[in-house]
């Protein structure tokens, strides 16, 4: 067996876990990325290639390093395909948004992590979560070409991505961390990346198309004008789909994909769900998809995990600085998340459990008669309004759903209810539980109000 000893250890080379190893190697300390793919193979993930937020990275990795990766800066709005209404709803997307090469982007991560002094250790498969008698995690074990090597380090950050193995083996019984995770609350996903021969007419849009059963949806985002991220996914608490059949048969009605060649296929799973209630304890945290940190309406990601990569980085520093990684010392870093983007993010998984409960025909009916300027707030915030004349325009034009509608309305105070609990975060692990308790009553009455199962 060879061991490692180093201030931090880091598991997974996505954004979550390069943002914070470049964080942490940025103030000088040892920092280590254990990654499962060989080098050759790192970086590739897959992936929408939707970027939001692209104006708005965090600094440890300089933004000059990876924007040779965003093929296309030219998107300004979403495409939203209602084949049952006849209907194509065009929103447009607040702020800088971008399709990237995301191939291209995860090499330039981690070779801004590299420049910043992390260390990578590739082709290693994390199998254990070391503690210690009082539960504080240690490091990891794993095995690389065969040999046992260990990871001895004084903070431990979780970027293995959704459903991670480190929080199936570690015992995380005595700490706060969210443990109340199914996956249910996930998404499976299958993408290809398609070559076109002519450029798609919609190169400015992400387009987005419900498939024929109420599980599942489509995405095509232009990475350039013929080359597309052609993609399909559905929630893992309906029947199963089959993706890759699925996904080609919509290929082969779309006059634009005669004659495509596909150049790369890859699968995953996103959590679509809130973020977790709490993602540390005692020298552990977890970041990016291992901690849900995911727009759940849109399993956009990369850039809340960029933050949080960030903001787990830097609290991972001041635990070693100040030789304190209990639960209390890492707890900052939950309230920045929270803070940040957490509570939007909850706010706007209340919709998804409202699509649970509503009939999809209704639901794209609803969709097609909305103004899209609206939709787009809502989809981006969880959080919209209106004035009365669109408010009366809108009520005529959707006259079919008014009772679709006013359940939306009831939901949708709800979950702004939701967004103000969690602006209103603990300070500290004891006050938490009091907190959920709080939030568990609110989600209660989102649960009656939209007549769907309970998701958590």
């Amino acid at each position: 067996m060879t061991s490692y000893e180093c201030d931090v250890a880091v598991v997974g080379a996505g954004t979550a876990g390069c943002y914070a190893a470049a964080t942490v190697a940025n103030e000088g300390l040892d920092v280590v990325v254990v990654e499962r793919k060989s080098e050759e193979e790192a970086g590739h993930i897959a992936c929408g290639d939707a970027l939001k937020g692209a104006d708005a990275f965090p600094d440890a990795i300089p933004k000059s390093q990876i924007e040779p990766a965003f093929t296309n800066t030219g998107v300004d709005h979403g495409r939203f395909e209602i084949p049952s209404h006849d209907t194509v709803l065009e929103i447009p997307v607040p702020g800088e948004l971008a399709v990237i090469d995301r191939w291209d982007y995860g090499r330039r991560i981690i070779e801004g992590a590299k420049d910043a002094g992390a260390e990578f250790h590739y082709d290693t498969v994390v199998q254990d979560v070391t503690q210690d008698d009082d539960g504080r995690v240690t490091g990891v074990r794993g095995k690389r070409r065969g040999e046992v090597v260990e990871y001895d380090a004084a903070v431990t950050i979780d970027g293995a991505g959704a459903l991670s193995i480190l929080q199936d083996k570690a015992d995380l019984s005595g700490a706060t961390f969210d443990t109340n995770v199914s996956y249910s609350q996930f998404c499976s996903a299958y993408r290809e990346i398609v070559e076109v021969r002519e450029e798609v007419p919609w190169k400015d849009a992400l387009v987005f198309k419900p498939t024929k059963r109420a599980a599942g949806y489509l995405w095509y985002f232009p990475r350039t004008g013929t080359e597309i991220n052609a993609g399909l996914g559905f929630q893992m608490n309906e029947e199963p789909m089959k993706l890759v059949e699925d996904l080609k048969e919509d290929l082969r009605n779309r006059p634009e994909f005669a004659g495509a060649k596909v150049t790369d296929k890859l699968g995953a799973a996103l959590p679509t769900r809130r973020p977790y209630d709490s993602a540390v304890a005692p020298g552990f945290l977890a970041a990016g998809d291992a901690a849900g940190h995911v727009n759940p309406t849109t399993g956009g990601g990369i850039a809340g995990a960029a933050y949080a990569g960030n903001y787990a980085g830097e609290q991972a520093v001041r635990a070693v600085e100040e030789g304190d990684a209990s639960e209390a010392a890492l707890w900052r870093y939950n309230e920045r998340v929270m803070e940040h983007f957490g509570a939007r993010y909850a706010g706007l998984d209340v919709y998804n459990v409202l699509s649970t409960a509503v009939d999809v025909d209704d639901l794209m009916g609803l969709l097609a008669s909305l103004p899209g300027e609206k939709l787009a707030e809502a989809l981006y915030s969880g959080q919209t309004s209106m004035g009365w004349k669109l408010k009366l325009r809108t009520a005529v034009q959707s006259r079919d759903y008014w009772g679709v509608i006013w359940n939306f309305y009831r939901t949708k105070r709800l979950a702004e209810e939701l967004i103000d609990h969690y602006r209103r975060y603990p300070t500290r692990p004891g006050a938490l539980a009091a907190w959920q308790e709080g939030r568990d009553a609110l989600m209660d009455s989102i649960y009656e109000t939209t007549g769907a199962e309970a998701k958590y």
